[in-house]
């Protein structure tokens, strides 16, 4: 497709290129990813679908761009927090309780994870692409340590990540879980007393020297 290279101010390419992305996630959550396409996009976002191809080079760089967006998915650096921790087991727990408080404050994200479960799109392996990097990240951030906690640190996160993950989908439909409140922030509390214990009894059980 030609592509017009007239020039646009850049305020105005950076407020198109800002209701594309927008456009991008108001799709998703609305229709899921079976809506997602360039002519969808583009007019949801009220646009030429050739400014799609002049921003971001087609759909999927605009998938790409949109997943890699700062308040789609927890960066690192959200994760990791402000106040330094030597003790594993309160830095672990620090870690999943802070990842889940971020999940939980975007609504989008949850409903992009729902969608996610149940279709395949290129989408989803952008999505994973963009987690397993971060994630790597992530551990690579990690002390010494971890790595002589006696245990698999990164089956123990993932299995741990994942639950709390499920936990959050299921809140959007069931008020009540295993007679936890996963409806209240009552509910959230008791999950985050479960993750400090689960995470010292991990960490004093193990052969790790601090």
């Amino acid at each position: 497709m030609r592509v017009s290279k007239t020039p646009i101010p850049a305020r105005d390419a950076d407020a198109t290129r800002a209701r594309i992305m927008a456009a991008v996630g108001s799709l998703l959550v609305r229709e899921g990813f079976g809506a997602l396409g360039v002519n969808a996009v583009a007019r949801e976002a009220g646009v030429d679908k050739v400014l799609i191809y002049r921003y971001f080079g087609g759909m999927d760089p605009l998938l790409e761009a949109w997943g890699n967006a700062s308040d789609f998915w927890p960066s690192v650096e959200e994760i990791l927090g402000t106040e330094p921790e030597t003790d594993p087991a309160r830095l672990a727990a620090g870690l999943l309780k802070r990842h889940l408080r971020a999940l939980r404050a975007r609504p989008h994200t949850l409903e992009v994870l729902a969608w996610e479960t149940v279709a395949r799109h290129p989408l989803t392996a952008i999505l994973a692409r963009i987690r397993e990097a971060r994630s790597e990240q992530l551990m690579a951030t990690l002390p010494p340590s971890f790595r002589e906690a006696g245990f698999d640190v990164e089956a123990f996160s993932a299995l741990l990540g994942a639950g709390l993950q499920h936990l959050l989908l299921r809140s959007r439909t069931t008020d009540v879980f295993n007679g936890v409140p996963i409806g209240t922030g009552e509910g959230w509390l008791r999950l985050e007393a479960a993750v400090d214990a689960l995470c010292s009894r991990m960490f004093s059980t193990s052969a790790i020297r601090t």
